[in-house]
């Protein structure tokens, strides 16, 4: 085998050390590149490029909520566009642009110009950054090595081509073909590759004009577990709607007209978008009722758990070794992806409701302590809580940076102290009729930490005022009393 002569090695040595130049140039140009920030129909969107990755061709992602989703367009290139976004400022008539069949409009033509258009600056400013870095290595090098100036000036004129060359050849398809795809985009709902929810229609019957506040939801909102309310439709019954709800405390304490939708079991689907079947009935989409309250003035939301099958975790937890395998959080992953874009769309239609009002999304209160061990006989032992949790705060940051994007508020109750081990816990035990679930002094810790949400976002510097009136005739509101306590001597001004 014939020895490479000291040229020939020198110029694989040139070339291999341009190639790792070239590779950290592009690397380094895909992370500082400055995401290219459009307003569309009301919304804000960051246009950048996704992690390069090992195949030629495949879908782009969008960042919801701090979830990556997979794109439904395909794209060619191993490097292909990223979207995140960053805030929605919908209102009931951009909105509508949204709907499914609502044609070809100009805000919906405007959502692919725009991102197209965002991802070629990208690409220009991406090129850009990654001849600047090649120029800046390859000067080093040569500064290192102290090279005349005539062989510095040939290695960077070098060095910038090989780039450039390896940054086309690298991303070159997807930055001409992106554009066109991305021009296809006519909504964001589309997009993440979720069939569009049903728009929920204006519920038949007169307008519920004295209601002040309604609140929407799934079986923590509902009460499950507690007492039901008195004289229940079947309706109420069905979705085991108690008289102990945060609803009820909230409508007690401030004399306020609570209109209480939640229905244990549900879904965003089914339940808040589209009708949901609970106890041989068939309930109304939340949203669609909600419409009728045409005053109200505050929504409170508690969704999610059942949309990601958290009692079904709960159980397969306490029954598998670990609550931590590879299996369990592929399937809360995939439901939380699923949620997370159904989750938009419910932002999207909340902002049509005909009053404006003012919008609560609650997250989930941790029911376990994991210093408190009272589940070990039930399969559930310190560590699994702790895999618990994670999986709840996962959902949680979910439900708070949406509410965040929205410009609605996040509300966190605090079980701190009062998780299902504790003394005086605000959760139903394995014994309870609804474990995990609120007790009435739970629910009651939710209705103060709304109250108390409320009452921040009134005072916040340059916030607008969207007090609730009190009902005509209303006493001072005697304020809250403390969990586990009697609400108020009144009776709740609540509807069933």
């Amino acid at each position: 085998m014939r020895k490479l002569t000291r040229p020939t090695r020198r110029v694989l040595a040139y070339l291999g050390a341009g190639l790792l130049v070239a590779a950290a140039s592009i690397a380094l140009a895909l992370v500082v590149t400055p995401v290219q920030n459009v307003t569309v129909t009301g919304e804000e969107i960051g246009v950048g490029a996704a992690a390069p990755a090992l195949s030629f061709s495949g879908p782009g992602e969008v960042d919801l909520f701090g979830q990556r989703l997979p794109t439904t367009l395909q794209f060619a290139g191993p490097v292909r566009p990223r979207l995140t976004l960053t805030h929605i400022t919908l209102d009931q008539q951009l909105a509508s642009m949204f709907r499914p069949g609502h044609g070809q409009l100009p805000g919906r033509a405007a959502i692919g110009h725009a991102l197209a258009s965002a991802w070629t600056t990208y690409f220009v400013w991406e090129a850009c950054i990654t001849g600047g870095c090649t120029l800046l290595l390859v000067g080093a090098l040569c500064g290192w090595a102290r090279f005349s100036p005539r062989r510095t000036l040939g290695l960077l004129a070098a060095g910038l081509l090989l780039a450039e060359a390896a940054n086309l050849g690298g991303i070159m398809v997807t930055a001409y073909t992106a554009p066109a795809r991305l021009g296809q985009v006519n909504s964001l709902t589309g997009l993440v590759g979720q069939a569009p929810l049903p728009t929920v229609q204006n519920a038949t019957g007169p307008p519920q004009t004295k209601v002040q506040a309604v609140v929407m939801g799934d079986s923590t909102a509902a009460g499950l577990g507690n007492p039901l309310v008195a004289h229940p439709s079947t309706v109420s019954r069905a979705c085991r709607r108690s008289a102990d709800a945060y609803a009820a405390d909230l409508a007690a304490v401030n004399d306020w007209n609570v209109l209480n939708l939640a229905c244990s079991g549900a879904t965003i689907a089914a339940g808040l978008l589209g009708p949901q079947q609970a106890g041989g009935v068939t309930v109304p989409a939340q949203l669609s009722e909600a419409r009728k309250a045409t005053h109200a003035q505050l929504v409170i939301v508690s969704i999610g758990a059942n949309d990601v099958g958290w009692s079904g975790l709960v159980g397969l937890c306490a029954a598998a070794k670990s609550c931590a395998d590879s299996a369990s959080t592929a399937y809360f992953q995939q439901h939380l992806a699923t949620f997370t874009s159904q989750y938009y769309q419910l932002l999207e239609q909340l902002a049509t409701l005909p009053s404006h009002p003012r919008v609560l999304i609650n997250l989930y209160y941790n029911p376990f302590d994991a210093r408190e061990q009272c589940l070990t006989a039930e399969g559930l032992d310190a560590t699994k809580e702790n895999a618990l949790t994670e999986l709840l705060s996962a959902l949680n940051k979910v439900l708070s940076n949406g509410a965040a994007a929205a410009s609605q508020i996040p509300v966190q109750p605090d079980f701190t102290g009062h998780a299902l081990c504790d003394p005086g816990p605000y959760v139903q035990g394995i014994g309870d009729p609804a474990p995990f679930h609120p007790t009435a002094a739970g629910e009651l810790a939710i209705a103060l930490a709304d109250e108390q949400a409320l009452q921040q976002a009134e005072t916040a510097p340059g916030s607008t005022p969207a007090s609730l009136s009190p009902a005509p005739g209303a006493t001072p509101s005697p304020g809250f009393p403390a969990p586990g306590t009697s609400a108020s001597p009144a009776a709740p001004r609540s509807s069933p």
